[in-house]
């Protein structure tokens, strides 16, 4: 019974569906009559124009982002747990040509206006220190803590008024858009970003995710950069078709809407456990080792996250008897 990670579900039956209709002759690279159709559906989705890129992974997705907005010597503030800086491999600095990450600190893994200020205003304004370019953050956070469109438009204002990029790293963005109940539009563009990693594959997809820009700007750039960091797949009709599939009937809403149901039962179980609220499907629970140990003889599989705490992820096809077992389990220890 795996609860640890949701990159390890299946991908839901619509997108392997749509993969055997596009398995048909079409034009190559991204000008198939598929690939074609996205900037106008995420376009309706988002209630605004924005140009959509397909890429095989979240990291390709932030990192071309980040390299449109942030020239080699320049710098991007982001959490000190991001993505970005913990699970990247030093992606982003490769993409960007030598960018730097300038580590923000803060609960949950969150950026507030007040440390992204803090921050900033440590940096001199000289040659001799790496000047900040842009804002990046995580919605749903490392710890599945989500970003309100409230909290979004604050950092949002602070990186207009700053003339700063803003990037928002979305790889559980569906899971974030269910919590919140806000608008995909009120979670980006609205509330001032420039570019969305719109992540699919935690989500029911199999290998394709979206890098979506309000920034019509930053096209010509992410377009060549794609092409050179080898990322513009021959056949990425493929890839256009996920996207397509997880939209209609708004099946990316529904898989998040699971997920996240599936961790509530958890976090209903672990009460005073939890080490945060459970706003997506993450559940964070203090764990001594022999309780964990407990847990995975009776069959559970999940992450250590650090000394005495552990993560349960919950995915969009979830066994909900498997989660009501280990609810159970959790309320037994």
């Amino acid at each position: 019974m795996r609860f640890f990670s949701d990159n390890a579900a299946a991908a839901h039956p619509a997108v392997i569906e749509a993969m055997i209709t596009a398995n048909k002759l079409d034009t190559a690279y991204d000008g198939d009559t598929l690939s074609r159709r996205l900037d106008a559906v995420f376009s309706d989705l988002f209630e605004t124009e924005v140009k959509a890129f397909w890429v095989t992974t979240g990291t390709a997705a932030n990192c071309l982002a980040l390299a449109a907005m942030v020239p080699p010597y320049g710098g991007v503030l982001c959490h000190r747990e991001a993505h970005i800086n913990v699970d990247e491999a030093g992606a982003p600095e490769f993409f960007s040509g030598g960018a730097k990450l300038l580590l923000v600190d803060g609960p949950g893994a969150k950026l507030t206006v007040d440390a992204v200020a803090e921050a900033r205003g440590r940096i001199r304004a000289d040659v001799h220190q790496t000047q900040p370019n842009a804002i990046s953050i995580t919605n749903a956070s490392e710890y599945g803590l989500v970003y309100t469109a409230e909290e979004t438009a604050a950092l949002g204002e602070f990186a207009r008024t700053h003339k700063l990029g803003f990037h928002l790293d979305g790889a559980r963005f569906a899971n974030a858009v269910v919590s919140t109940g806000a608008s995909p539009a009120d979670l980006t563009w609205r509330a001032g970003v420039d570019a969305l990693s719109f992540g699919f594959v935690k989500n029911g997809g199999l290998s394709s995710e979206a890098l979506i820009l309000f920034d019509m700007e930053l096209a010509d750039s992410v377009a060549r950069r794609r092409k050179r960091a080898g990322h513009l797949l021959s056949k990425g009709r493929y890839l256009a078709a996920q996207l397509l599939a997880m939209l209609e009937e708004d099946i990316w809403l529904t898989n998040a809407r699971a997920a996240n149901d599936a961790a509530a039962r958890l976090a209903e179980a672990a009460g005073n456990r939890l080490v945060y609220p459970v706003q997506a499907n993450e559940v964070f629970l203090r764990l001594t080792a022999d309780e964990a140990a407990t847990l995975r003889a009776q069959g559970f599989d999940f992450y250590d996250w650090g000394v005495g705490e552990a993560r349960l992820v919950t995915s969009w096809d979830q066994d909900l008897a498997a989660v009501d077992k280990l609810a159970a389990a959790i309320r037994a220890l």
